[in-house]
């Protein structure tokens, strides 16, 4: 079946940087769009980058754009998000997700989205 395993989180102070790790299992990671998104208390989930199968094409919510950096290893089948310049209202449960077409069409639509990981909590302190 298939399963995203996210890492990588934890506690940091503002302006600081964390990595995010997301590793894909069974399914055709290579040619699947990836995409990240992010989960506030008492918040919807809320689209935060996208990277296409070939890793040539990213999108990014304008709250992020600029401090995060989504990549992607296709033999590695793992998706990883750099963020950098955190700040407080970055904290959230992140979770990956796999894109139901390979490109990075309709980013922010959760529909799109197939699968999901179970989510790695982010909490920056100011």
């Amino acid at each position: 079946q298939v399963q995203l395993v996210e890492s990588g989180g934890g506690l940091v102070q503002a302006g600081g940087s964390l990595r995010l790790s997301c590793a894909a299992s069974g399914l055709t990671f290579s040619t699947t769009a990836m995409g990240w998104f992010r989960q506030a208390p008492g918040k919807e989930r809320e689209f935060v980058a996208v990277i296409n199968w070939s890793g040539g094409s990213t999108a990014y919510a304008d709250s992020v754009k600029g401090r995060f950096t989504i990549s992607r290893d296709n033999v590695k089948n793992t998706v990883d998000l750099q963020m950098n310049s955190l700040k407080p209202e970055d904290t959230a449960v992140y979770y990956c997700a796999s894109k139901k077409s390979f490109d990075t069409v309709r980013a922010a639509n959760r529909d799109d989205y197939r699968y999901w990981g179970q989510g790695t909590q982010v909490t920056v302190s100011s």
